[in-house]
């Protein structure tokens, strides 16, 4: 089994050592070491794209004083969108960026990674809680379609979200597929 940490943002560009502010956008990646995965920030203006071994990476805000957190709907429904993800190939990096949230979020666990007939990397998921096992193809997306599916995901399964409720289980996003 593997577990793996994930630090919290420094608040320091990685690229010029200096103190990123509230509201700046920035970025971060995540990147093997050894057997360790490593977090690195980078202010907008340092950022030149992932390395090419990153496992992830995202684009962010650093949050002000005055920042609320975040609020996700109930992990089930997370875990039910999910699954639902599963029978729609046009959605897999879709599921493979909520796989990572699902990570991030100790909602499941990375067991294994691996390797399918074409060559395709496959990560090999536990939920303790619904004691099931997930394989999620590892599709990374654009960066512009990362920026969309963030948005999305927000739209959707953020608790704040106003007019409309979170997706359950057999019912798909709430918009028109594009």
């Amino acid at each position: 089994m593997m577990d793996y940490e994930v630090e919290r943002c420094t608040r320091h560009c990685a690229g010029t050592g200096r103190q990123l502010q509230p509201g700046e956008t920035f970025y971060s990646v995540l990147v093997p070491e050894g057997r360790q995965i490593r977090r690195l920030d980078y202010s907008a203006e340092a950022w030149q794209g992932p390395p090419p071994k990153a496992i992830a990476w995202w684009k962010s805000q650093v949050p002000g004083k005055s920042t609320s957190r975040i609020h996700w709907a109930p992990d089930e429904v997370l875990l039910d969108y999910f699954e639902q993800l599963e029978t729609e190939p046009s959605e897999w990096d879709k599921r493979y960026i909520l796989a990572l949230l699902l990570l991030r979020r100790r909602i499941v666990r990375l067991e294994d990674s691996l390797r399918n007939d074409q060559g395709q990397e496959i990560l090999l998921l536990a939920c303790p809680r619904r004691q099931m096992e997930y394989r999620v193809l590892v599709v990374p997306p654009s960066s512009d379609r990362t920026l969309q599916i963030q948005e999305e995901l927000m739209a959707l399964l953020s608790s704040g979200r106003q007019g409309g409720t979170s997706p359950r289980r057999g019912e798909g996003p709430q918009e028109p597929p594009s």
